[in-house]
C-alpha cells in the first residue's frame, strides 16, 4: 500500500478523495494541495445562491477546515503545482520545493473557456467576468446593481442560473446564444422551449442564432461598454455595464501533458482512474474515462461524477478495483424550480413527455430503439428517481404508457 498520496487539486474530487481514503481506512500521509485560498467547496451554488447572496461562504465548504486535521489530512491552500518529475516520483510547487509522492492523483478540475475576439488578447477588462471560482463570483457581484443590464454570452446552464439571479436582483438581462434554442447540445426542444418561456416570463431578453463580433471598450480599455452582436445576419449593439461569458469549460490537462501522459479532451484514465504511469491518477472534470453507460470514453463536468470518480479512485488505491457503473446525472435550479436530469439524450429518436408542461411540472423522456436513454425531470422531483433506474435497466418501455400519469412511472421500470 502506498505509504504517501499527493492529490493535486482541491476542488470537489480532490476533497472528496482525501475524505474516502480515510473512511476506507488509509493510514499513510494524504498531502492535498488546492492553488486557491479555500479548502474544497460546492461550485454548483456560486451561481445560483452564493451569488444571490442565501449561502454564507462557510456553507460552502464540503468540511469544516478543522475536518482535515482531524482526518489527519496535510492540506495546503495557495499551493499551484507547475511540473511533475515521474521518474523521481516528485510534484513542484511554484515555491520552488519538491514533494515526494508515492501515488500521485490529478484532480486539476477545469477552467472557464474564455471569449476569443480579434483585440482582446491578453487584455483584462474589469466587467467582463466568467463564474468558475469564489473570487470569480465575489468580482462580479459589485455590479450587481439593480437596472444595471448584464449581457451573458452563452445559453448553458450557468449562463441561465446567473440571468434568474440577476433579474431577482434587479438587473436588466439579455442572454446571447449561438444555437437556434437554448441548451440544446443537452436536452430537447421542448425542453429548450420550456426554459426560454420561464426566463422570457421574468423579463429576460434573448438573442438567439446570435454571433457576437466584437466589445465596445471605453477610453481607457479598462471596461466594456457594449457588445457588437448579429443574428441571422442583421447587426445590433446592445450597451452593457457588465458581460457574463459563460461558453463551457477547458479541462487543466497542461500538467499531464507536460509530464507526457496521455491527453485527449482530458487526462486519459481507464475505468479505475488510473493513467498509464501505475502511480498516477486522474479523476473528475480534467479525466477522460471508459464510460459503461455509453460503451465509449467520456469526459464529465460534474459534482455526481466528481464524488463517483473519487470514490473509484480511493477504492484503486486501497487496493481494490471496483469501475464505475454510474448513469451520468446532473441538476440545475432556476428562480426555485428544479430542473434534473439523467443519461445523454445525445442521438435521441423519440421525446416523450409527461405531466404538465403549463403547470412547470413535467419530465421528459428520449427514447433511442425503443428505450430511454436520457430523461429531465423539471418540479417533479418524486419521479426522478424511477426516471433514472429507466435509464439504467435499459428495458423496452411503451412510448403510450410512458406518457400517461396515470400508469405509474415504477410500473414501467419495474
Amino acid at each position: 500500500m502506498a505509504e504517501r498520496i499527493v492529490i493535486v487539486g482541491a476542488g470537489q474530487a480532490g476533497g472528496e478523495l482525501a475524505a474516502g481514503l480515510r473512511k476506507q481506512g488509509y493510514k499513510g500521509h494524504i498531502l492535498l494541495l488546492g492553488d486557491e485560498a479555500h479548502p474544497p467547496y460546492q461550485r454548483p451554488p456560486l451561481s445560483k445562491g452564493f451569488l444571490l447572496g442565501k449561502v454564507a461562504l462557510s456553507d460552502l465548504y464540503l468540511k469544516p477546515l478543522e475536518t482535515y486535521a482531524r482526518f489527519d489530512i496535510e492540506f495546503k491552500p495557495g499551493t499551484r503545482v507547475e511540473a511533475i518529475d515521474r521518474s523521481s516520483r516528485e510534484v513542484s510547487p511554484r515555491d520552488g520545493s519538491r514533494l515526494a509522492y508515492d501515488k500521485l492523483v490529478l484532480a486539476t478540475g477545469g477552467r472557464a473557456r474564455p471569449l476569443s475576439l480579434p483585440g482582446l488578447e491578453g487584455t483584462r477588462l474589469e466587467n467582463l467576468f466568467s463564474i468558475r471560482s469564489l473570487s470569480d463570483v465575489e468580482a462580479m457581484r459589485g455590479g450587481f446593481i439593480p437596472g444595471n443590464h448584464l449581457v451573458i454570452i452563452g445559453g448553458g446552464y450557468v449562463g441561465l442560473e446567473v440571468a434568474a439571479v440577476a433579474v431577482q436582483s434587479g438587473l436588466r438581462v439579455t442572454l446571447l446564444e449561438a444555437a437556434p434554442r437554448l441548451l440544446s447540445r443537452v436536452t430537447g426542444p421542448e425542453v429548450s422551449s420550456f426554459i426560454e418561456r420561464i426566463h422570457r416570463e421574468r423579463g429576460v431578453e434573448f438573442r438567439l442564432s446570435c454571433e457576437v463580433r466584437g466589445l465596445e471598450l471605453d477610453e481607457a480599455r479598462r471596461q466594456v461598454r457594449g457588445v457588437s452582436l448579429a443574428c441571422h445576419g442583421v447587426p445590433e449593439r446592445l450597451e452593457a455595464d457588465l458581460v457574463l461569458v459563460g461558453i463551457g469549460l477547458i479541462p487543466n490537462t497542461e500538467l499531464a501533458s507536460a509530464a507526457g501522459l496521455a491527453v485527449q479532451n482530458g487526462i486519459v484514465v481507464d475505468e479505475y482512474a488510473c493513467t498509464a504511469d501505475p502511480d498516477i491518477l486522474a479523476i473528475g472534470d480534467c479525466a477522460n474515462q471508459p464510460s459503461a453507460y455509453t460503451g465509449g470514453r467520456i469526459r464529465l463536468e460534474s459534482v455526481p461524477n466528481a464524488i463517483e470518480h473519487a470514490r473509484v479512485a480511493a477504492a484503486t488505491l486501497m487496493g481494490k478495483r471496483e469501475p464505475s457503473a454510474a448513469i451520468p446525472w446532473f441538476w440545475s435550479d432556476q428562480y426555485g424550480l428544479k430542473l434534473q436530469m439523467v443519461g445523454l439524450s445525445t442521438g435521441y429518436e423519440q421525446c416523450v413527455t409527461r405531466g404538465s408542461v403549463e403547470h412547470k411540472e413535467f419530465s421528459a423522456f428520449y427514447l433511442k430503439d425503443r428505450r430511454v436513454i436520457a430523461a429531465d425531470v423539471i418540479g417533479r422531483p418524486a419521479e426522478f428517481m424511477a426516471a433514472k433506474r429507466l435509464v439504467s435497466s435499459r428495458a423496452e418501455v411503451d412510448a403510450t404508457r410512458l406518457g400517461d400519469v396515470a400508469v405509474p412511472l415504477n410500473s414501467i421500470a419495474a
